[in-house]
């Protein structure tokens, strides 16, 4: 078996791991298959991908949770990403490179250790004249590092990290000789964010703590050799993908080519972090300690919850919903409350929040005492549990429906946010959009779920159609009159604000649709600005519209459409936002009566979503109706 890099990542997270894992000692010091390897690191590559392409709330992070085998269509784009990065390090490094979409062709490290083997495969392994160059390849992006930013108060924030641009290398920017950082921001506030780096469960420690595991497994094998002279040449960085990069749209066949962008950008760029790799080492060993203790014990027995459990993130521990958080109820949990970032105040005055809640026993909403809730939200939502009973703000959500002019455009982007960008003027990550659904409802309750529907699906996924999806967008909706209507409406307008800019000619069409944007949450849930404007008080302004106990915490049309209504998703072909990505991925590799079902499946799924929006949007309307009549 060995431990490998992702085993000792997984195994140190807590006591319990290494025994759910049904863990064989007596493998510990064994070989590993190149296969074994790649696959296991395989499975987490593809984790890190869909972490960085559903960051957005609006997707439903949990679904992608399901052991699917489509899923590997996304990893063509995380293994181009790794051979750009190869091909970029050849070029800034120089010396000779190894790297390969193929492991057996990277560099290994192993070393044994108290009847361990630790081996790890290095993503680009460079030697040049200065020394040693590891880089590990991550798929996402610098504006997370870069973003680690302080000012002093009231002027300028600054990023912690200086950019090399010649050699396209980014510093932090004490190592930076003579940089006077007390000039940008005060040493503290630099601390601050540097520290960041030393959290690996946060967005940017977690590759980092990576990198630092990889330093050890390398170290390991130097000292086991008797080689430590040799670690003084040996520099390691990540590789990541350049916000800033704009793709110009150059082609080879069917090959994107990413020169250097107008700018001067590159498609990936790297971090020196050699030195907080190497204050890392200290942390590093006291977790191959722990890891030594939990391999050989293979204590079993129930342990706290807390961050290591990484809940609802891609990472999240496979034990946590089947085992250790069994008892967390599916819905109406202590953690379903909204807005409860920060927790609840107990009589003492201490701040309970988060695990820490159910490791203390309160399992279900009702369970939270009532003197500990402050929250008015917490109070309606705990009352719609306790008597079954729908809180709805009549007055202000028939405020909000006079706010609506007609007709009204329900839209539904469906996109691909790729690592790498496919078509010219997207950055990686971007939401390049594949698909639409229109509903356009002429006048209160006047649409027909097939007549006023409006689809717009791209035939392939490696040719460009967003200008015959623009071309359709601003055919079907006047920009002079109605309201853009969706749920969060931010993310279509933010589309729609992209596509403005990659296609000038359709510019002011697409900004005057931009401009007539509202949320149907507005609606459901509040705007507060908005309420505020109608006359409502500032409290109430900020108060749900609408719950009901089924919403759970949740505003999603997944958690909203069966409140309001009988419509489901369950017996759709394509279920969710992941479903669609995956076939849209998967177009080149279906048979042509594959395509076929698949292609329409795109088509039903998305009519649905603004299918729903109208059926929401009309159970509002007679729910104040109905008040009326009374």
């Amino acid at each position: 078996m060995a431990i490998t890099k992702t085993d000792f990542i997984n195994f140190t997270r807590c006591p319990r791991f290494a025994a759910l894992s049904e863990l064989r000692k007596e493998k510990l010091d064994a070989d590993i298959s190149y296969d074994t390897y790649k696959e296991q690191e395989q499975g987490e590559k593809i984790k890190e991908v869909l972490g960085n392409m559903f960051e957005d709330e609006t997707y439903e992070h949990d679904l992608t949770k399901k052991e699917n085998k489509q899923l590997e269509a996304l990893m063509p784009y995380y293994k181009q990403v790794e051979i750009e990065a190869g091909k970029l390090a050849e070029v800034y490094f120089q010396g000779k490179s190894t790297y390969a979409e193929a492991t057996f062709n990277q560099e290994s490290f192993e070393f044994n250790q108290e009847g361990i083997k630790f081996i790890c495969y290095v993503d680009i392994y460079n030697e040049n004249e200065e020394g040693i160059n590891i880089v590990e390849v991550k798929a996402t992006t610098s504006n997370k590092y870069c973003s680690l930013m302080a000012g002093h108060r009231g002027q300028d924030k600054y990023s912690i990290f200086y950019f090399d641009k010649k050699h396209n290398i980014y510093h932090l920017k004490d190592e930076i000789p003579g940089y006077d950082i007390e000039k940008e921001m005060s040493l503290d506030a630099y601390a601050k964010q540097r520290d960041k780096l030393f959290n690996r469960y946060g967005d940017v420690g977690k590759y980092v703590f990576d990198l630092a595991v990889q330093r050890y497994f390398i170290e390991g094998e130097y000292k086991e050799s008797h080689n430590e002279k040799g670690l003084a040449n040996i520099h390691y960085y990540l590789a990541v993908l350049n916000h800033n990069y704009v793709f110009d749209g150059t082609y080879d066949g069917d090959e994107a080519v990413y020169k250097k962008d107008a700018d001067g950008n590159e498609l990936i760029t790297f971090f020196d972090l050699t030195s907080v790799t190497a204050e890392y080492q200290t942390i590093i060993e006291n977790e191959a300690r722990k890891l030594k203790r939990y391999v050989f014990d293979l204590n079993g027995a129930p342990t706290s919850l807390g961050i290591w459990c990484e809940r609802k993130k891609m990472q999240e521990c496979p034990f946590l919903t089947t085992i250790c958080g069994k008892d967390i109820p599916l819905k109406n949990s202590s953690l379903n409350y909204l807005n409860n970032g920060f927790g609840f105040k107990n009589e003492a005055g201490e701040t309970i929040k988060g695990l820490d809640l159910i490791n203390e026993g309160y399992l279900n909403m009702l369970d939270i005492p009532e003197e500990w809730i402050r929250n008015p939200k917490h109070f309606i939502q705990r009352d719609a549990l306790r008597f079954n009973k729908e809180y709805i703000d009549y007055e202000k959500i028939e405020a909000g429906l006079k706010e609506l002019e007609y007709p009204i455009y329900h839209l539904d982007f469906e996109t691909m946010p790729c690592p790498l960008p496919r078509f010219r003027g997207e950055k990686p990550y971007t939401q390049s959009p594949f698909e639409f659904s229109l509903h356009i409802e002429k006048e209160p309750g006047c649409c027909d779920k097939f007549k006023d529907n409006y689809i717009f699906l791209a035939k392939t996924n490696t040719k460009d159609e967003r200008e015959e999806l623009v071309k359709m967008l601003v055919k079907y909706i006047d920009g002079d009159k109605g309201t853009l209507f969706a749920q969060n409406v931010a993310f279509e307008k933010a589309r729609i604000k992209e596509l403005s800019v990659i296609f000038p000619e359709y510019r002011d069409q697409l900004m005057k649709i931009y401009n007539r944007g509202f949320d149907l949450m507005w609606l459901v849930n509040t705007k507060s600005e908005m309420y505020e404007n109608l006359g409502f008080d500032k409290e109430r302004s900020g108060l749900p519209n609408y719950y009901h106990k089924d919403l759970s915490g949740s505003y999603s049309i997944k958690k909203t459409l069966p409140v309001f209504s009988d419509l489901s998703y369950a017996n759709l072909e394509v279920k969710n936002g992941t479903e669609a990505i995956v076939a849209y991925a998967n177009y080149n590799k279906m048979t042509k009566e594959e395509y076929a079902l698949m292609y329409q499946a795109l088509i039903t799924y998305c009519q649905q979503d603004t299918w729903a929006m109208v059926v929401i949007l009309d159970a509002l309307r007679k729910l104040c109706q109905e008040v009326v009549k009374e």
